[in-house]
Protein backbone atom coordinates (compact mmCIF):
# COMPACT_ATOMS: atom_id res chain seq x y z
CA UNK A 1 0.00 0.00 0.00
CA UNK A 2 1.32 3.68 -0.89
CA UNK A 3 0.57 5.98 1.26
CA UNK A 4 3.03 8.53 2.81
CA UNK A 5 6.19 6.23 3.83
CA UNK A 6 8.96 7.05 5.59
CA UNK A 7 12.29 7.06 5.60
CA UNK A 8 14.36 5.66 2.09
CA UNK A 9 10.77 5.97 0.34
CA UNK A 10 10.35 9.33 1.13
CA UNK A 11 11.16 11.74 -2.29
CA UNK A 12 11.52 15.58 -1.73
CA UNK A 13 12.19 18.02 -4.26
CA UNK A 14 14.61 20.51 -3.88
CA UNK A 15 13.91 24.15 -5.84
CA UNK A 16 17.31 26.43 -5.07
CA UNK A 17 19.30 27.87 -7.45
CA UNK A 18 22.58 28.89 -5.33
CA UNK A 19 24.33 25.87 -6.20
CA UNK A 20 26.80 25.30 -2.84
CA UNK A 21 23.09 25.54 -0.94
CA UNK A 22 21.81 23.35 -3.02
CA UNK A 23 24.54 20.83 -2.53
CA UNK A 24 24.42 21.26 1.72
CA UNK A 25 20.90 20.69 1.70
CA UNK A 26 20.71 17.54 -0.61
CA UNK A 27 24.21 15.98 1.58
CA UNK A 28 21.74 16.65 4.71
CA UNK A 29 18.88 15.46 3.13
CA UNK A 30 19.98 12.51 2.00
CA UNK A 31 22.22 11.64 5.40
CA UNK A 32 18.44 11.58 6.65
CA UNK A 33 17.51 9.36 4.75
CA UNK A 34 15.84 11.24 1.84
CA UNK A 35 15.50 10.53 -1.82
CA UNK A 36 16.07 13.84 -3.62
CA UNK A 37 16.36 15.70 -6.47
CA UNK A 38 17.46 19.09 -7.59
CA UNK A 39 16.57 21.72 -9.53
CA UNK A 40 17.47 25.16 -10.49
CA UNK A 41 14.74 27.18 -11.68
CA UNK A 42 11.29 28.01 -11.11
CA UNK A 43 9.80 26.19 -14.91
CA UNK A 44 12.04 23.21 -13.87
CA UNK A 45 10.27 22.72 -10.79
CA UNK A 46 6.84 23.17 -12.06
CA UNK A 47 8.20 19.98 -14.77
CA UNK A 48 9.04 18.27 -12.23
CA UNK A 49 6.05 18.43 -9.98
CA UNK A 50 3.94 17.19 -12.82
CA UNK A 51 6.27 14.45 -14.29
CA UNK A 52 7.42 13.00 -10.46
CA UNK A 53 5.75 11.60 -7.48
CA UNK A 54 6.99 13.88 -4.70
CA UNK A 55 6.09 13.80 -1.20
CA UNK A 56 7.49 17.40 -0.16
CA UNK A 57 9.17 20.18 -1.57
CA UNK A 58 11.23 22.83 -0.60
CA UNK A 59 11.40 25.84 -2.94
CA UNK A 60 13.42 28.96 -2.70
CA UNK A 61 11.38 32.00 -4.17
CA UNK A 62 14.20 33.93 -5.66
CA UNK A 63 15.12 31.90 -8.76
CA UNK A 64 15.60 32.29 -12.97
CA UNK A 65 13.16 31.92 -15.37
CA UNK A 66 10.32 32.00 -12.77
CA UNK A 67 10.22 32.46 -9.64
CA UNK A 68 8.76 30.04 -6.79
CA UNK A 69 6.07 32.28 -5.75
CA UNK A 70 4.61 32.29 -9.24
CA UNK A 71 5.64 28.60 -9.44
CA UNK A 72 3.53 27.78 -6.62
CA UNK A 73 1.00 29.39 -7.71
CA UNK A 74 1.01 27.31 -10.97
CA UNK A 75 0.82 23.88 -9.35
CA UNK A 76 -2.11 24.61 -7.03
CA UNK A 77 -3.86 26.03 -9.76
CA UNK A 78 -3.22 23.09 -11.44
CA UNK A 79 -4.14 20.61 -8.64
CA UNK A 80 -1.21 19.46 -6.99
CA UNK A 81 -1.22 19.06 -3.09
CA UNK A 82 2.42 18.63 -2.41
CA UNK A 83 3.26 20.30 0.73
CA UNK A 84 5.77 23.05 0.11
CA UNK A 85 8.16 24.77 2.34
CA UNK A 86 9.33 27.98 1.13
CA UNK A 87 13.55 29.60 0.98
CA UNK A 88 13.83 33.09 0.92
CA UNK A 89 16.11 36.09 2.14
CA UNK A 90 13.43 37.96 2.40
CA UNK A 91 12.16 38.52 6.18
CA UNK A 92 9.50 41.05 6.26
CA UNK A 93 5.78 39.88 7.29
CA UNK A 94 4.54 40.85 3.91
CA UNK A 95 6.95 38.39 2.10
CA UNK A 96 5.76 35.84 4.41
CA UNK A 97 2.04 35.97 4.43
CA UNK A 98 2.32 36.51 0.42
CA UNK A 99 4.04 33.18 0.62
CA UNK A 100 1.66 31.30 2.61
CA UNK A 101 -1.20 33.29 0.16
CA UNK A 102 0.16 31.38 -2.79
CA UNK A 103 -0.16 28.04 -1.22
CA UNK A 104 2.47 27.06 0.50
CA UNK A 105 2.23 24.97 3.49
CA UNK A 106 5.22 26.74 6.09
CA UNK A 107 8.17 29.15 5.35
CA UNK A 108 11.91 29.25 6.79
CA UNK A 109 14.09 32.91 5.87
CA UNK A 110 17.59 32.18 5.14
CA UNK A 111 19.93 31.59 6.80
CA UNK A 112 18.43 28.95 9.05
CA UNK A 113 19.17 25.77 10.86
CA UNK A 114 19.48 22.47 8.97
CA UNK A 115 17.94 20.89 11.77
CA UNK A 116 15.13 23.29 11.88
CA UNK A 117 14.38 22.32 8.38
CA UNK A 118 14.70 18.90 8.81
CA UNK A 119 12.44 19.70 12.29
CA UNK A 120 9.96 20.95 9.92
CA UNK A 121 10.40 18.58 6.70
CA UNK A 122 8.57 16.07 9.65
CA UNK A 123 5.71 17.92 10.86
CA UNK A 124 4.70 18.45 7.76
CA UNK A 125 4.98 14.83 6.35
CA UNK A 126 3.36 13.43 9.79
CA UNK A 127 0.61 16.32 8.99
CA UNK A 128 -0.04 14.91 5.17
CA UNK A 129 0.30 11.44 6.66
CA UNK A 130 -3.08 11.88 8.79
CA UNK A 131 -5.03 13.77 6.77
CA UNK A 132 -4.62 11.13 4.08
CA UNK A 133 -8.35 10.09 3.17
CA UNK A 134 -9.27 6.58 3.84
CA UNK A 135 -10.95 6.66 -0.17
CA UNK A 136 -10.16 8.22 -3.11
CA UNK A 137 -13.02 9.59 -5.79
CA UNK A 138 -12.69 10.70 -9.67
CA UNK A 139 -15.56 10.81 -11.52
CA UNK A 140 -17.85 7.59 -11.17
CA UNK A 141 -15.58 5.32 -8.87
CA UNK A 142 -13.67 5.22 -5.87
CA UNK A 143 -10.92 3.03 -4.09
CA UNK A 144 -10.95 2.00 -0.49
CA UNK A 145 -7.32 2.28 0.88
CA UNK A 146 -8.52 0.10 3.63
CA UNK A 147 -10.05 -2.97 2.18
CA UNK A 148 -8.46 -2.19 -1.70
CA UNK A 149 -11.91 -2.31 -3.05
CA UNK A 150 -12.52 -0.32 -6.38
CA UNK A 151 -15.92 0.57 -6.69
CA UNK A 152 -18.41 1.29 -9.81
CA UNK A 153 -21.94 1.58 -11.10
CA UNK A 154 -22.10 -2.02 -11.94
CA UNK A 155 -19.65 -4.06 -9.53
CA UNK A 156 -16.81 -4.10 -7.08
CA UNK A 157 -13.87 -5.72 -7.49
CA UNK A 158 -10.83 -6.31 -4.57
CA UNK A 159 -7.67 -5.42 -6.04
CA UNK A 160 -4.45 -7.33 -5.72
CA UNK A 161 -1.92 -5.28 -4.10
CA UNK A 162 0.41 -3.78 -7.29
CA UNK A 163 -3.02 -3.17 -9.03
CA UNK A 164 -4.17 -0.93 -5.61
CA UNK A 165 -0.74 0.40 -5.57
CA UNK A 166 -1.21 1.61 -9.56
CA UNK A 167 -4.29 3.19 -9.66
CA UNK A 168 -3.95 4.51 -5.79
CA UNK A 169 -0.78 6.45 -7.33
CA UNK A 170 -3.03 7.38 -10.86
CA UNK A 171 -5.77 8.47 -8.58
CA UNK A 172 -3.81 10.82 -5.95
CA UNK A 173 -2.88 13.33 -8.85
CA UNK A 174 -6.07 12.50 -11.35
CA UNK A 175 -5.30 14.02 -14.87
CA UNK A 176 -1.31 14.63 -13.74
CA UNK A 177 1.10 12.23 -16.38
CA UNK A 178 3.36 9.53 -13.86
CA UNK A 179 6.30 8.18 -15.53
CA UNK A 180 6.73 5.19 -15.94
CA UNK A 181 9.86 4.77 -14.22
CA UNK A 182 7.53 6.57 -11.43
CA UNK A 183 5.42 3.45 -11.29
CA UNK A 184 8.42 1.17 -11.17
CA UNK A 185 10.43 3.12 -8.04
CA UNK A 186 7.46 3.43 -6.18
CA UNK A 187 5.89 0.01 -6.41
CA UNK A 188 8.30 -2.09 -7.56
CA UNK A 189 11.39 -0.45 -5.95
CA UNK A 190 14.84 1.20 -7.23
CA UNK A 191 16.15 -2.53 -6.85
CA UNK A 192 13.88 -4.49 -8.67
CA UNK A 193 14.99 -6.60 -11.62
CA UNK A 194 11.26 -6.35 -12.97
CA UNK A 195 11.33 -5.02 -17.23
CA UNK A 196 9.32 -1.91 -17.43
CA UNK A 197 6.76 -3.04 -19.76
CA UNK A 198 5.25 -5.05 -15.85
CA UNK A 199 4.14 -1.15 -15.75
CA UNK A 200 1.95 -1.68 -18.83
CA UNK A 201 0.71 -5.22 -17.99
CA UNK A 202 -0.49 -4.05 -14.64
CA UNK A 203 -2.26 -0.85 -16.51
CA UNK A 204 -4.02 -3.87 -19.02
CA UNK A 205 -5.04 -5.67 -16.14
CA UNK A 206 -6.48 -2.27 -14.63
CA UNK A 207 -8.16 -0.85 -17.63
CA UNK A 208 -10.18 -4.11 -18.15
CA UNK A 209 -11.60 -4.27 -14.61
CA UNK A 210 -12.73 -0.55 -15.12
CA UNK A 211 -14.73 -1.33 -17.71
CA UNK A 212 -16.61 -4.17 -15.57
CA UNK A 213 -17.42 -1.89 -13.09
CA UNK A 214 -19.16 0.61 -15.43
CA UNK A 215 -16.35 3.22 -14.93
CA UNK A 216 -16.24 6.80 -16.90
CA UNK A 217 -12.61 7.18 -16.18
CA UNK A 218 -10.05 5.58 -18.12
CA UNK A 219 -6.20 5.38 -18.52
CA UNK A 220 -4.58 7.97 -20.82
CA UNK A 221 -1.37 7.16 -22.32
CA UNK A 222 1.09 9.96 -23.02
CA UNK A 223 3.79 8.92 -25.90
CA UNK A 224 7.02 8.84 -24.16
CA UNK A 225 5.83 10.25 -20.78
CA UNK A 226 3.29 7.91 -18.91
CA UNK A 227 -0.07 7.75 -17.84
CA UNK A 228 -2.51 10.12 -16.67
CA UNK A 229 -6.96 9.49 -15.90
CA UNK A 230 -9.41 10.77 -17.24
CA UNK A 231 -13.48 10.62 -17.05
CA UNK A 232 -15.15 10.36 -20.14
CA UNK A 233 -18.46 12.23 -19.90
CA UNK A 234 -20.30 10.65 -23.20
Amino acid sequence: MVLLNWGENMRILLAEDERDIANVLQVVLKRNHYEVDWVGNGVAFVDYVETGNYDLAVLDIMMPKMDGLSALKIIRERGYAIPVILLTAKSEIDDKVNGLDSGSDDYLTKPFATKELLARIRMLLRRNKTTVDNELAYGNIALSRVTYVLKGPKQEFKLASKEFQLIELLLQQPGAVISTETFMDKIWGYQSESELNVVWTHISYIRKKLKEIGSNVTIKASRGAGYYLEVNDD
